[in-house]
């Protein structure tokens, strides 16, 4: 018996809602695959080869750069084109909408802009609940089910080049951080907008920027960075972890590679699920990232991801633009999946998480 078929009879009962073509290994990889792409009309070729790629089974999902969005109509017809791809399993539609000056949609076509986190958590709580909840209704209405945020890294290091820089950061205190969170997560909640906390284990005390090239924290890590995934953990409110690709050698001290983060089974499988008890959808943050190209080929990225722990595999598509690499990705999961069992475990096992929260927030019908 093929692999791919006792994939679907092992699953067989817990997704009897879907039809059976959704059980096979090559859908089940496919939802671990969220990609960029190019265009800002429903009818560029770009964004053709992704919703092709969504119909076919072999991504997950989308995620919009600023270039994307050339008007908020047209943001609404591409991703209404998107969702009928494969209606009986849409896709993450997702973006960067931080506030500040992290932001895609912008008052340039027309969208609410909001402050940065920081100025934000000036306000307090309630200020904050206002704020996100007017955001996570305003994406709604165009048509995105998956916000990358809060950012829940500790502001540590005012010098820092890719958090405290642009404001991204709520503040220093953990627990004020983590109140902040829940009014950014629970407003996004209230509009069916599912969150992603971000950059685990923590980027506020970093001196470099992953964008660039390697990043080690060893020396300027906290532990307490830890602290605001832990306590929204513990209220039930984490939808989605977004892993940053730092190194750290005190966690990391038998890892002669000096893996990233994001291809870190310690930092994954070791702290986030077993230390922290996390059981949820783990995404990487953008695989090519300077930390993660400079080093790794793309097939050894995609099966340190997978083996690490990550759910969601994602990809900008902007270093050297292909528009099929959502399918050559899909390809390779599906290829290590059938030789090796043990990946498609993990496979099998991240489809069933991303499954329960695509259901949980009503994304599929």
């Amino acid at each position: 018996m093929r692999l791919a078929t006792l994939v679907i009879v092992s699953l067989s009962i817990a997704f009897t809602g879907l039809p059976a073509q959704a059980q096979s290994i090559e859908d089940m990889a496919g939802q671990m695959v969220l990609m960029g792409f190019n265009g800002d009309s429903q009818s560029d070729a770009g964004v053709r080869a992704v919703r092709d790629q969504i119909a076919r089974g072999e991504i997950g999902g989308v995620m919009y750069l600023r270039t994307n969005v050339a008007s908020l109509p047209r943001v609404r017809a591409i991703n209404g084109s998107l969702n009928t791809a494969r209606p009986w399993l849409p896709p993450f539609i997702a973006l960067d909408q931080e506030g500040g000056q992290i932001e895609r949609l912008t008052s340039a076509v027309g969208f609410a802009e909001i402050p940065s986190a920081e100025d934000v958590a000036a306000g307090g709580v309630e200020h904050a609940e206002a704020i996100y909840t007017a955001l996570a209704s305003d994406l709604a209405r165009q048509g995105f089910n998956l916000n990358f945020g809060p950012v829940v890294d500790l502001n540590l290091n005012p010098a820092n080049p890719i958090i405290a820089r642009y404001e991204r950061a709520f503040g220093d205190d953990a627990d004020a951080v983590t109140d902040l969170a829940a009014a950014f997560i629970e407003g996004h909640h209230s509009a069916g907008v599912a969150t992603a906390l971000k950059h685990f284990p923590g980027h506020g005390s970093s001196e470099d920027d992953t964008h660039d090239g390697f990043v080690d924290v060893t020396d300027v890590w906290d532990p307490v960075e830890l602290e605001p995934y832990r306590n929204l953990i513990g209220r039930g409110l984490v939808d989605m972890v977004m892993v940053a690709h730092l190194f750290n050698g005190e966690i990391q001290s038998g890892d002669a590679l000096q893996l990233p983060a994001t291809l870190s089974h310690e930092w994954i499988t070791g702290v986030l699920r077993g230390q922290l008890g996390y059981d949820g959808v783990v995404i990487s943050d953008d695989l090519e990232m300077g930390a993660i190209r400079s080093r790794f080929g793309l097939s050894e990225t995609i099966s340190r991801s997978v083996r690490a722990g990550n759910d969601i595999l994602l990809f900008s598509n902007t270093a050297e633009y292909d528009p099929e690499l959502g399918a050559e990705i899909h390809s390779i999961l599906v290829a290590e999946a059938e030789a090796d069992p043990d990946f498609a475990r993990l496979v099998e096992a991240s489809y069933q998480r991303i499954m329960s929260l695509k259901r949980r927030m009503g994304i599929v019908p």
